[in-house]
């Protein structure tokens, strides 16, 4: 097999990497070691180049089919894979396929295969069934958060998929739990098994969990006063249900709290919005459901709040891996209402936080977002948008925050002092010759 001429220095030059870590250069050893790998660590330890890199080897850049297939439970960590190994700078093509995005767009993108594929169950196996997709090339099998992929719902498709493949030699499995037992029909034998996930020793003192008593049943006002003490730090609230999160944001926004809300109704382009808004510093407070425990690159959380308990310890685990990742150091506050106890798996000598009455409203974010209607198909990039809103615009480097370009828009964050100047400047001016609607995302 022809292998790529990428070196792993390369690679890590083109993602700005110094150096792997201990678990990411286990995976890279093991995987040239075994047909079949299953790698535990936890959420925000750098598991996508864990298998990616080991994936890269395994490509051959002369075969003009595709060669391996990424089963993942999201869209958004989809998009997120697709996004790193984009940024390998390798010229392999990847296509990621999941709902909520165009299956037109993503079959023209199968016309000439890629030779990696990501995506979620349902719409691979939608692509498998219409013939987009060429299985008896592909030898390599990942299922990243294999947990989440192999719940119930999942597992039907996940089945047929795999049951597709007939030439698959190598299985890499990867999660941030161990509580799920892997099916037969994965066909994993004599696989070498990871296992970095932390011990308590090792979160202590990266990880503090706190508690918080409301005095009501409806926590509302105990979780406003507790946003409004911590200040203007990022902060994602997870609750139960999607009705929750849209009366949480609703009634936080009515109390002056800026605030984004995210959950699996939301359409792609409000879900993209919403996290661009988070990460950009357009708000610091994510309310959301469980969608958002796994698998979302967002930095720096500063804070996780339980304004609903978690079900399970693996809902409570993978809310919590949001915060205190590689390095930083995070706090996760359980909210108990007077009929509440902390669940069994929820230490028991939980420090108790208490809450001012009163503190001030958090000072309200700096920036905005603009909503660009762009992006990567009409081949607009960053460099575009930097460029044309300092000259078109006349916006200093400094006015310009981050940029996020899909396949057919772009989020871009603007200095909030700036914005309304800026819209009436490039009202009537185009990007790359073509006139594109730009306003405030929603």
């Amino acid at each position: 097999m022809q292998e790529t001429n990428f070196t792993i220095e390369t690679v890590l030059s083109n993602l700005k990497i110094d150096a792997l870590n201990e678990m990411q250069e286990a995976s890279i050893t093991a995987n040239n070691e075994h047909h079949n790998v299953v790698l535990l660590s936890a959420t925000g330890s750098g598991k996508t180049l864990a298998f990616l890199l080991p994936v890269l080897q395994l490509l051959d850049a002369a075969n003009k089919q595709t060669q391996a297939l990424v089963i993942v439970p999201s869209r958004e960590l989809a998009q997120q894979i697709e996004e790193v190994f984009k940024q390998m700078g390798t010229g392999l093509k990847i296509t990621s396929c999941y709902g909520g995005h165009k299956r037109e767009t993503e079959e023209n993108n199968l016309i000439q295969p890629p030779a990696l594929v990501v995506g979620t169950p349902g719409r691979l196996a939608d692509h498998i069934r219409r013939g987009n997709l060429t299985i008896n090339s592909i030898t390599t099998l990942v299922l990243d958060e294999f947990d989440k992929s192999l719940e119930l719902g999942f597992q039907e498709e996940v089945s047929f998929i795999v049951n597709s493949l007939p030439s698959v030699n190598k299985r890499i499995l990867t999660s941030a739990t161990e509580t799920v037992d892997i099916p037969d029909f994965i066909g994993l034998t004599d696989a070498a098994r990871l296992n970095f996930l932390p011990t308590e020793k090792d979160t202590t003192n990266k990880l503090i969990v706190q508690k918080v008593l409301s005095p009501e049943s409806d926590k509302i006002d105990t979780l406003f006063k507790l946003i409004c003490y911590l200040g203007n730090r990022s902060t994602i609230v997870f609750c139960n249900h999607r009705e929750s999160v849209n009366r949480t944001s609703d009634l936080l926004t009515k109390l002056g709290i800026t605030n984004e809300f995210y959950h699996g109704a939301l359409e792609q382009q409000e879900r993209d919005s919403a996290l661009c808004k988070f990460r950009n510093g357009t708000a610091n407070v994510l309310i959301t459901t469980d969608l958002a425990s796994r698998g979302l690159d967002i930095p720096n959380i500063r804070f996780i709040i339980h304004y609903h308990l978690p079900a399970t310890q693996d809902v409570y685990v993978h809310r919590n891996g949001r915060t205190a990742r590689m390095d930083a150091s995070g706090t996760a506050i359980v909210i108990l209402s007077p009929t509440e106890t902390l669940p069994a798996f929820i230490e028991d000598d939980v420090q108790e936080l208490n809450v001012p009455a009163k503190s001030p409203l958090p000072e309200k974010p700096k920036w905005s977002t603009l909503f660009i209607a762009a992006g990567k198909k009409d081949k607009v990039n960053k460099i575009d948008i930097v460029g044309f809103l300092s000259n078109k615009g006349q916006l200093d480097k400094d006015d310009i925050g981050l940029i996020e370009v899909k396949d057919f828009f772009a989020f871009v964050a603007v200095k909030k002092n700036k914005v309304g100047n800026v819209l009436q400047l490039i009202r009537d001016e185009k990007i790359k010759n073509k006139k594109v609607k730009i306003e405030i995302a929603k």
